[in-house]
């Protein structure tokens, strides 16, 4: 029985994640082991994800290990996953969601929600629409992996940080100080994990098919597709967030300028089964509502600096 090496990074949570799918298959009745690698988005810290010019860069240094041969399956949070996988390489399973908000973690003290304060975040996403709420604080930028983002809060003068609630809940360091921002919309595909596998690779595609969970899989589609036809990649202020209730898909999705004073939102409902282009249909309207101007100004601002000037 060939074992399915699954390549992952090191961080805690990338392992917390990769053990579980590898606890999934094995339960199956197959066998599986863990292939760890450095990812570059870990090694450089001193950077905003943006400035290093890579979409996916969290996931890439897996597609490098996968198509080289030395591993069968990458797992990832789904919201580092560019909307494009390389060349080769399939979604083979979406696990059943987590949470998706955002949570604050402060230090005990949130008078700062009423007057100024400074919060750290590396996403562009949390950044405006804090911004948005609250345009009279300072928003500092905050690298890392959750447990480094955790001691940099602590040993920084900084209000609070924002984080993924399911990352700190997945290895069980939710802080006792902490709010859940049930007003932020999340990133596309935020609390979901994605498993790939070469497209070639019919035996592992099946097994990994029993992993599928079809109604995340469906608003994760929803989500991202709304984040591909905005041509977001992984960096732009964009939120996503479809639910299923009785057979219907209740959607919101938000396109916000860097500095959050403009916010465009779209709230939509269709039936289930009619999923597939419903993400373009939402990013189409806010395309036409304003939507496509403030891409352009945000990918002027965003560009990679050229290395000649």
């Amino acid at each position: 029985m060939k074992t399915i090496r699954i390549g992952t990074r090191d961080s805690e949570l990338a392992l917390w994640q990769a053990n579980t799918v590898k606890s999934k298959i094995e339960s199956l009745g197959y066998k599986a082991e863990l292939v760890p690698v450095k990812s570059t988005g870990d090694i450089i810290l001193d950077k905003p994800l943006y400035e290093l010019g890579i979409t996916g860069i969290f996931t890439k240094t897996l597609d490098v290990a996968m198509l080289a041969g030395k591993a069968d399956i990458a797992v990832h949070s789904m919201k580092d996953v560019p909307t494009l996988l390389p060349k080769g390489i399939v979604k083979a399973a979406v696990l059943k969601r987590a949470p998706s908000e955002d949570i604050l973690v402060h230090k005990g003290n949130t008078a700062f929600f009423e007057g100024n304060g400074t919060i750290a975040t590396g996403s562009l996403r949390r950044k405006a629409q804090w911004l948005h709420k609250y345009p009279q604080h300072q928003v500092e930028d905050l690298r890392g992996n959750v447990n480094t983002r955790l001691q940099k809060l602590e040993d920084n003068s900084w209000d609070g940080a924002i984080f993924a609630k399911a990352g700190l809940e997945r290895i069980e360091l939710t802080p006792e100080n902490h709010t859940v921002l049930d007003w932020m919309i999340p990133a596309p595909a935020q609390g979901a994990m994605l498993v790939v596998a070469m497209e070639n690779d019919t035996y592992t595609k099946n097994i990994l098919a029993k992993l599928n969970d079809e109604d995340t899989d469906i608003c994760t589609h929803v989500e991202r597709d709304f984040l591909r036809t905005l041509e977001g990649g992984c960096t732009a202020p964009i939120g996503a967030l479809a639910t299923i209730e009785n057979n219907v898909i209740n959607f919101k999705g938000g396109l916000f300028s860097l500095d959050g004073k403009q916010k465009l939102i779209v709230e939509n409902s269709i039936a289930k089964e009619s999923f597939s282009n419903f993400g373009n249909i939402c990013a189409t309207n806010v395309l036409n509502n304003g939507g496509s101007e403030l891409m352009k100004k945000i990918r002027e601002v965003l560009k990679p600096k050229s290395t000649n000037e």
